[in-house]
């Protein structure tokens, strides 16, 4: 069995394959596009697709023939783990949103991403809010720091001079 060719390859059929990386697994050919070579397989119910160059294959076995994968009477398309899954994108793209400063400087905004690294931080208009209750303004020195009590204004006065300190050496560097 030559897996260069494809003829094994027919849709439906049950494949133990090897790839030429290590990986192991069985799946069901539900494709196989013979000018680019590239299998198309469903290594289980959670109906993930794999695709495959056939070349990538170092060795198969042939488990069985099943039905044919493409039913459209079949075909399954779970959608609670869709809108979950979707629910966690937008998510995840307001918070990524949320962090980006609007009309700040790129010193502006590399300031609030090294301070996200050790402290609760939120935009305000151009402001950094750390901690929900000090304020950073433009221009983001320590001079700028107000609010919140003694000990929290004083720790992030700290952060913010070691941070400033550590961004500028990055850019002497480069």
């Amino acid at each position: 069995m030559d897996a260069s060719s494809g003829d094994e390859f027919t849709v439906g059929c049950l494949l133990s394959i090897k790839t030429s990386l290590g990986d192991e697994f069985e799946g069901q050919v539900i494709t196989y596009d013979r000018p680019s070579n590239i299998l198309g397989s469903d290594p289980g119910p959670c109906r993930n697709i794999r695709l495959l160059k056939a070349s990538c294959i170092k060795e198969f076995s042939y488990l069985g023939q099943a039905e044919d994968p493409l039913d459209s009477k079949k075909c399954y398309i779970d959608l609670n783990t869709l809108q979950a899954r979707e629910e966690a994108a937008i998510r995840q793209a307001e918070a990524d949103a949320e962090r980006l400063g609007v009309g700040v400087t790129v010193e502006a905004q590399n300031i609030f991403d090294a301070l996200s690294k050790t402290l609760p931080v939120r935009w305000d208009k151009t402001a950094i809010v750390v901690m929900n209750e000090v304020r950073v303004s433009s221009p983001y020195l320590p001079e700028s720091v107000s609010g919140g009590t003694p000990a929290a204004k004083e720790r992030v006065k700290k952060v913010l001079e070691l941070e400033r300190r550590r961004l500028q050496a990055r850019v002497a560097a480069q």
